[in-house]
C-alpha cells in the first residue's frame, strides 16, 4: 500500500512538473488585449504583446527601430534613418490555431528597389520549428501598398518566427487568429544560446539582396545556431565610428561580428578597426570579437582591405588582446561567379553561402567562449584559409 502511495505521488509530481514546465514556455495572451474584427471573428493581436526578438534596446523612440532615442543625438543622419528599418527583427509565438493573418503598416511608401524585391524589403516571412528543432519556411507575406494583410497556414501548437521587413520599418504589427482561439509568447527561451550574436556591418548584413527576409544571411545564421541575432547593418553606412562602438557596449552579447570592410575605405580600415576593436574589448573583456574580410564575387582571397584588416588582427594579438578571431572571405560566395545580384550584394544563392561559412565559424566561437583562451586557432589547420583564428 505504501508503495502504491508513493508511485501515485511521484506520477502526481511528474505531471505537475510538466504542466509547470509548459507554463514557462509559454505565456498566453487574454483576447481581451486583443481587438476584435468587426465581423467578430477574428481578433487581432499588437505583436508588441509577443516576443519580439532581434531588438537591442528597448528605450527606442518608436518601438521597432533598431537604435535607442538617445543614438538620434549621436550617430550620422544616415544611421539614425537606417535604424528605423526593422532588418533583423522577428516575433515569436505559439498558437493552437491552424491559421493566421497578419497585417503591417509600413513606414514608407518605397516597396522595393531596382535590384531587391518588395518580398524582402518590406515583406515577411512565417518560420515554424519541426519536431527535430529544425526551422523550416511556412510563407511571405508579399506587400502591394503601405498596409497589407496576408494569410498562412500552420500546424497547431508549433512554435513560430515571424520576420520583419529587412530595408523598410512598420508603423504597426498585428496577428489576427480565431476568435475562439489563443496565441502565446515564449517567456522562456528555447534557444541553444541564450545570449544573441550582434552583427554590424553594411547592406550586406541588413540583408541586401535577400528575396525576403527569412533568405538574410543573419536570419539563416540565426535559425542554424538556434540563436537570436541583433542586426546593425546600415545600409551604405557601417563605417566603424566610435560613437557606434559606445552603443554597441551596451549590449552584452555572446560574440560581437564586425562586417564593416565593404563601406570603408583602405584608410578608415587602417584608423578605425583598432580603436573600435579596443572599445569593445575595454567594456567586455571576455566577449568574443570576429573581424570579417568583404566578400569578393571573384574570390579573392585576402582583398586589399583584408591585407590591412590580417596586418590590425595580429598586431592586436601580439598587444594581447584576446578572444579575437578572424574570418577569411574565401568561399563566401562561391567559385562561380553566381553569388551575387551585381557583383556585391548576395543574391539568395550567396546568403546561403556566406552563412554556412559563418555559422561554422561561430559555431565553434560559442563553443569555446567562456573558456580561457589564448587565441588558438577557432578551426583545424587544414581550415584556416575559411577562418583564421
Amino acid at each position: 500500500m505504501k508503495q502504491t502511495n508513493h508511485m501515485l505521488t511521484v506520477i502526481f509530481l511528474y505531471f505537475t512538473l510538466v504542466a509547470t514546465e509548459s507554463l514557462l514556455l509559454a505565456e498566453s495572451i487574454a483576447p481581451q488585449n486583443g481587438k476584435a474584427d468587426t465581423d467578430s471573428t477574428t481578433v487581432w493581436y499588437d505583436c508588441k504583446l509577443l516576443t519580439v526578438d532581434g531588438k537591442g534596446w528597448m528605450d527606442t523612440e518608436k518601438y521597432y527601430d533598431r537604435l535607442p532615442a538617445k543614438a538620434k543625438e549621436t550617430v550620422r543622419a544616415a544611421v539614425w534613418n537606417i535604424s528605423h528599418n526593422t532588418a533583423g527583427m522577428c516575433v515569436r509565438f505559439t498558437t493552437d490555431s491552424t491559421s493566421i493573418q497578419v497585417r503591417w503598416t509600413l513606414l514608407r511608401k518605397n516597396l522595393a528597389m531596382p535590384h531587391m524585391p518588395a518580398t524582402g524589403v518590406s515583406g515577411v516571412d512565417l518560420y515554424a520549428k519541426s519536431k527535430t528543432g529544425r526551422w523550416y519556411f511556412l510563407g511571405n507575406g508579399r506587400p502591394t501598398a503601405v498596409s497589407n494583410n496576408a494569410s498562412f497556414n500552420l500546424v497547431h501548437g508549433k512554435e513560430c518566427m515571424l520576420y520583419l521587413p529587412l530595408y523598410n520599418g512598420v508603423k504597426s504589427f498585428e496577428i489576427g487568429i480565431p476568435k475562439n482561439r489563443t496565441i502565446s509568447k515564449s517567456i522562456e527561451s528555447t534557444l541553444k544560446q541564450q545570449r544573441p550574436v550582434v552583427f554590424y556591418g553594411t547592406s550586406i548584413t541588413q540583408g541586401g539582396c535577400a528575396s525576403r527576409p527569412g533568405l538574410a544571411c543573419t536570419a539563416i545564421v540565426g535559425r542554424q545556431l538556434d540563436v537570436s541575432i541583433i542586426n546593425l547593418g546600415f545600409s551604405g553606412n557601417g563605417w566603424m565610428e566610435q560613437e557606434m562602438a559606445d552603443l554597441l557596449v551596451e549590449l552584452d552579447p555572446a560574440a560581437y561580428v564586425l562586417d564593416c570592410l565593404w563601406n570603408m575605405s583602405s584608410e578608415m580600415v587602417s584608423e578605425r578597426v583598432k580603436p573600435f576593436v579596443k572599445r569593445l574589448r575595454e567594456a567586455r573583456p571576455k566577449t568574443p570579437i570576429l573581424l570579417v574580410e568583404d566578400s569578393s564575387v571573384r574570390n579573392l582571397t585576402p582583398t586589399a582591405k583584408g591585407r590591412i584588416l590580417r596586418a590590425i588582427y595580429e598586431e592586436l594579438t601580439t598587444q594581447g588582446i584576446t578572444n579575437l578571431y578572424f574570418l577569411a572571405n574565401q568561399g563566401m560566395l562561391g567559385e562561380d561567379g553566381e553569388g551575387t545580384v551585381d557583383g556585391c550584394h548576395p543574391n539568395d544563392l550567396g546568403m546561403m553561402r556566406q552563412a554556412a561559412i559563418f555559422t561554422k565559424s561561430l559555431a565553434k566561437i560559442l563553443q569555446t567562449s567562456g573558456q580561457e583562451t589564448s587565441n588558438k586557432p577557432v578551426l583545424s589547420d587544414s581550415e584556416k584559409s575559411v577562418a583564421l583564428p
